[in-house]
């Protein structure tokens, strides 16, 4: 079973670290944008059953209920599994009592939230527009509604000290959810952060956060199961497993991207060629070999890495053979990548949590 991405390009303010496409929510181009997502999804849907939808931007919750209405007519032609996981994304001021009973109706299962930070200064070097005590009520109030719920929370920022960083770890703890994404802070080209010349922090600092967090999260019940993501006991992102479980997804809307039957493909992010009907911008077929390098680079993200067992079944051969530097780096030594064997069909290669942060030194070195 595939996986859907259906992007929303709305917002009702811009982040300044923010380089996805999107754009100040309109309600006329809402509804001729929603008009073409529809046409692209009849178009290349090809009627299979999908076991998880990510509706993500831009913020969904930027569109009106009149247009999450008719956003979810859409979804409606989708074959879902009976278990299918369903995810929406929400700025948190944008929660209501309306908005989350109307998405409870349409089926969504689990929400995810950005927050990003709790202090007022990051808040504002970030653009966004709530406070501490927002997050606070709005949070209590999505409970009532959703018990599967993601908060974002970004690290790393030229503006915190490590005690307004532990702060917000602390803070972020206190909101008891069952999912959480940290994110160092990465200041893309296309940003205003970029444009205003702001620099990273340095390495050291950003990799003692980052260590910071993994020890705080996992003594309060997460499990640290991606680089970036810690989740409760039966929480992990389904969907986003998808991407690193390498399996294959669609992607509908401006600037998303997917992966069928080899082919990885990136929608166009011109928004008069979209409503045109031009969705497509760039379409690659991934060879064979590159599939496998894709279950590296995308597995090994996963704190418990890569099946070797699942892959030498999925491409025929024989994982060592292909990239004989995986015995090299774990026979070194170093602790950089190991090696465990649960049973006969489960074993597998992963960088421990104490080395992930260097994690694309460890991939180059096996590539």
């Amino acid at each position: 079973m595939r996986s859907v991405y259906i992007h929303i390009p709305f917002c009702k303010s811009i982040c300044s670290y923010c380089d996805f496409c999107k754009f100040l929510y309109n309600e006329e181009w809402a509804q001729s944008y929603l008009n073409a997502l529809k046409n692209e999804i009849y178009e290349y849907y090809e009627g299979d059953t999908v076991k998880t939808i990510y509706i993500g931007g831009g913020t969904p919750s930027s569109l009106s209920l009149d247009d999450i209405n008719y956003l979810f007519k859409i979804l409606d032609v989708f074959k879902k599994n009976e278990n299918a996981e369903i995810t929406f994304e929400c700025n948190i001021n944008d929660i209501n009592k309306d908005l989350l009973m109307l998405l409870k109706e349409k089926g969504v299962n689990r929400i995810s939230i950005g927050i990003e930070s709790f202090d007022s200064v990051n808040l504002r070097f970030l653009n966004r527009k709530h406070d501490k005590n927002m997050i606070k009520n709005n949070i209590k109030l999505a409970k009532k509604y959703f018990k599967n719920i993601n908060v974002d929370l970004i690290y790393a920022l030229p503006t915190e000290t490590m005690h307004i960083f532990k702060k917000d770890v602390k803070e972020i703890l206190a909101l008891d959810v069952t999912h959480i994404s940290t994110y160092s802070l990465i200041i893309e080209e296309h940003t205003v952060l970029f444009n205003k010349n702001i620099k990273n922090i340095d390495e050291d600092l950003d990799a003692k956060m980052y260590k910071y967090i993994c020890k705080k999260l996992r003594r309060k019940g997460y499990q640290h199961y991606e680089v970036s993501n810690f989740a409760k006991e039966g929480y992990p992102s389904r969907h986003n497993l998808t991407y690193w479980n390498n399996e294959e997804y669609y992607g509908f809307g401006l600037g998303a991207h997917g992966y069928l039957s080899k082919i990885r493909y990136e929608n166009t992010r011109n928004f008069n060629k979209y409503l045109k009907g031009e969705y497509k911008f760039n379409e690659l077929l991934v060879s064979t070999q590159e599939e496998m390098e894709n279950e590296i680079i995308l597995g090994l993200r996963k704190l418990n890495g890569v099946n070797i067992c699942e892959f030498n079944k999925k491409y025929g051969v024989d994982i060592l053979e292909v990239f004989p530097k995986i015995a090299k780096v774990i026979n070194s030594k170093k602790g950089l990548l190991e090696y465990s064997v649960v049973d006969d069909t489960h074993k597998f290669i992963y960088i421990p949590e104490k080395k992930i942060y260097v994690m694309n030194e460890i991939i180059n070195m096996i590539m």
